[in-house]
Formats: structure tokens, C-alpha cells, sequence
């Protein structure tokens, strides 16, 4: 997603900087845990590929507007199972940051919008898991149901904050609601593909045993918690 230019007017937009702010503090809180338990190489190492896959999907796989904002195949809960949450929430921010400074400086304005819209569904997603994973199973093992589960959570969460934006910015009108009701619509039908994407993903992480014990992907893909 990335909210429209002009969707909450300049002096309305400064709530963003606080919820982003909230956002990026708990980022920092996860990356410290990282650190703590795996070293700052581990974290840099998946927070690069993550920042870089982040910037494909968003430059390279299909990306329609529709009503308030765009869809996106983002893959939230993909990069969260493969490199872990503080990897995840770096790369979503690190890489909609890049592109906004070097191929869409129009969505610079948004940006702290975007990014909690981005980060939040994230943690709700984090915490989600440890309620539908059990602590002896590792990530490879995830079956469809908590593959789907995670990934409702990460686009509901996103389509509920595009609308919280919208609402914000335009109020409660027909012609607004009724942008955002498409906006919803249309990104809904991501949560179709993307748990086929994690579950093809651990597949082939499974069969990639070699990368079991290394510090580019999350302990917990491979291992019990």
C-alpha cells in the first residue's frame, strides 16, 4: 500500500509522526533483543535482504491503485518467518524509505503514514504467532491454517490503518467510505496468494537444510522455540 498524495492534509499529518515514532521505538526494542541473542552481524545480515527484497516487491512485482491507496504484494508474514520481526520491521521502513527517496520522492510526505501502517500489523502479526505456533514447532513446519491466519492478520491490519488514514484525512463521507470499501475489497484477495507464498517459501527453506544453524534467517525457522 501507499496512501495517496494529499489523502490527510498537511496540518492533520503531523499524527503520523507520533504513531510512527511509536513504531520506530519498539523497531529499536525488538533490534536490541536481536542483538542480544543472535549479534549485531546476524541482524545486519537479514536486515539487508530483507530492506532489498522489500524494494523488489514494491518496484517490481504488480502494484495497482484502487480507492485510497495501492495494492501491494508486500509478503509481511514471508519476511517475518524466514529473517524474524525486527529484520522484517527494518526492511519494510529501510526499503519504502529508498524507494520514496530515489523513484517516488511524491510519497516522501506519506511516509511516516506508510510506515505505520506497515509496522504495526507486523507486531499484531508477532504476537499472533506465538498464540497459533506452538513453542516445539519450527517455522517449516507451519501448516495452511496458521500460514492464512498470519497473513489475514498483516493485510487486515493494513487495510484497517489505510482506513483509520483515510477517515482521518476525509472524514466519514459516502464517497470516502466507499474508497476505502474497495481499497478493502481489493486488498483482501492478496490474502489468497500469500499464504501459498510462505508455505512454498518454508518448503523450499525445508529442502534447503544448509541454512539451518547460519545467521541470515530466523533461529526459529529451523529450530523449536
Amino acid at each position: 500500500m501507499h496512501i495517496e498524495p494529499g489523502l490527510v492534509a498537511e496540518g492533520k499529518i503531523w499524527l503520523s509522526y507520533v504513531t510512527a515514532a511509536g513504531a520506530g521505538a519498539y523497531t529499536l526494542k525488538l533490534a536490541g533483543e536481536a542483538i542480544a541473542t543472535r549479534g549485531l552481524a546476524s541482524l545486519a545480515a537479514r536486515s539487508i535482504a530483507t530492506t532489498a527484497l522489500v524494494f523488489a516487491f514494491f518496484e517490481l512485482l504488480p502494484h495497482h491503485p484502487v480507492g485510497v491507496s495501492e495494492v501491494h504484494l508486500i509478503l509481511g508474514s514471508t519476511l517475518f518467518l524466514i529473517f524474524g520481526v525486527a529484520p522484517a520491521a527494518i526492511g519494510l521502513a529501510a526499503g519504502l524509505l529508498i524507494q520514496g527517496l530515489f523513484f517516488a520522492p511524491f510519497d516522501l510526505p506519506q511516509y511516516c503514514m506508510n510506515v505505520t501502517t506497515l509496522l504495526v500489523p507486523l507486531f499484531a502479526l508477532m504476537a499472533l504467532a506465538k498464540q497459533v505456533i506452538a513453542p516445539n514447532t519450527p517455522y517449516i513446519e507451519l501448516k495452511y491454517r496458521q500460514a492464512l491466519a498470519l497473513s489475514t492478520t498483516y493485510q487486515a491490519g493494513i487495510v484497517v490503518w489505510v482506513a483509520f488514514w483515510a477517515f482521518y484525512g476525509h472524514g466519514f463521507t459516502v464517497e470516502n467510505g466507499a474508497s476505502i470499501a474497495s481499497f478493502g475489497a481489493a486488498y483482501m484477495l492478496v490474502i489468497i496468494v500469500e499464504p501459498l507464498v510462505d508455505l512454498a517459501v518454508l518448503a523450499a527453506a525445508k529442502a534447503l537444510g544448509g541454512l539451518r544453524g547460519t545467521p541470515v534467517v530466523e533461529r526459529r525457522l529451523f529450530e523449536a522455540a
